[in-house]
């Protein structure tokens, strides 16, 4: 049995405990993400947040005409780096091929963030956002910094999947192609439930005090960080004792260690904030749709590679395939694997071919 190196570096294990790639500067990446400035950017909350960022990276070179951009927005937790393991000569966003451009949400730590914001918007004062705001941001980038007039693809992991998604209903003749994988286009009452847990673990801790804490709530962040222990992987997962091959022998250790310590050195209202955008994710709220999510989804015009997982409990098989329903041009493809929704991660090597080859393949199409 392989195993996989336990890291300890701040961003690393955010990027690792919330199902993301692991994020070490990636060889194809031009040296660093970039910050796009937007100035005054009102949120969908009506909101006005002065001196608005939005961190990005590419990879490749932008073709003649415009026309081999791809998008791959960042997911919960992570960043830019999230997507490496399909980035590179041969995989899925190849940058031989394709202008592959990594974008970072809204209170990720790089962009606006409670974390990185002056008063009077920082910590809990930052404003609340939506999946929308992302796009609205990640459309201005596009069209203002590199004159692009349409996306050859979306690709997207987890929120990166809901930004996807989203993407196909705001801008339907802006995007050919997407492929969301292990997320959806509406959080449901279980997952919102599900979510409220890993919040009120970290509002629970004394040390929290509303947001405006002077250290991190460190007892509310570990306990958190069970929460994620539980739903991330498969109960398979666990009865294989999967957990041995990042070189822990016991649960115990492997919750404490991955997951609580983990956890406990990202920023909480960071944490929070985005945890709130996921809750309230429904693509149904574009405008002129009213809420209605099936009406939204018939309304995309885009080519959609669907790829849940098998036994993802953050963004469930039957969900997904409820949705796919409704979406006019759909391969609706699950990964078969027991690890959950970290199957969309890059930490599983079978996972990741799986992923790599039909995302590989949909956007020759």
């Amino acid at each position: 049995m392989t195993k996989l190196p336990v890291r300890s570096t701040f961003r690393l294990l955010l990027s690792i405990v919330m199902g993301l790639a692991f994020a070490w500067q990636s060889a194809f990446a031009d040296g660093g993400h970039k910050v796009f400035e937007l100035g005054s950017f009102q949120f969908e909350s009506g909101t006005i947040l002065p001196n608005t960022k939005l961190s990005y990276v590419t990879h490749g070179k932008l073709n003649a005409d415009r026309s081999n951009a791809v998008l791959v927005p960042s997911a919960y937790g992570g960043d830019h780096h999230g997507y490496d393991f399909m980035i590179g000569p041969g995989k899925a966003l190849d940058p031989e091929k394709y202008f592959i451009i990594a974008t970072d949400m809204f209170s990720n730590g790089l962009s606006s963030s409670p974390s990185n914001t002056p008063a009077p918007f920082d910590g809990p004062r930052f404003p609340a956002i939506a999946v929308r705001d992302n796009i609205n941001a990640g459309y201005r980038l596009l069209r203002e910094e590199f004159d692009i007039e349409h996306l050859y693809a979306v690709v997207g992991f987890s929120m990166g999947a809901q930004q996807a998604l989203q993407w196909a209903v705001s801008h339907p003749d802006y995007v050919s192609r997407i492929a969301p994988y292990c997320g959806s286009a509406k959080e449901y009452p279980h997952g919102k439930v599900r979510l409220e847990g890993w919040i009120t673990a970290i509002t629970a801790d004394a040390a929290y005090n509303g947001g405006d804490y002077s250290e991190p709530p460190l007892v509310g962040l570990r306990a958190g960080g069970t929460h994620w222990a539980a739903w991330g992987l498969s109960q398979e997962w666990y009865r294989q004792e999967k957990y041995r091959n990042f070189g822990f022998d016991h649960v115990e250790d492997y919750l404490r260690e991955f997951w609580q310590n983990g956890l406990s050195q990202g920023d909480a209202n960071d944490f929070i904030t985005l945890a709130r955008a996921w809750q309230t994710n429904n693509a149904g709220n574009t405008e002129g749709f009213n809420g209605d999510i099936e009406k939204a989804l018939k309304s995309i015009k885009a080519d959609v590679l669907y790829m849940p997982c098998a036994t993802d409990m953050y963004f469930p098989l039957a969900s997904l395939k409820y949705e796919a329903e409704f979406i006019p041009s759909v391969q609706f493809t699950p990964i078969p694997s027991i690890w959950g929704h970290l199957a969309g991660s890059g930490l599983n090597p079978e996972d990741n071919a799986f992923i790599n080859e039909h995302i590989k393949a949909f956007l020759l199409q």
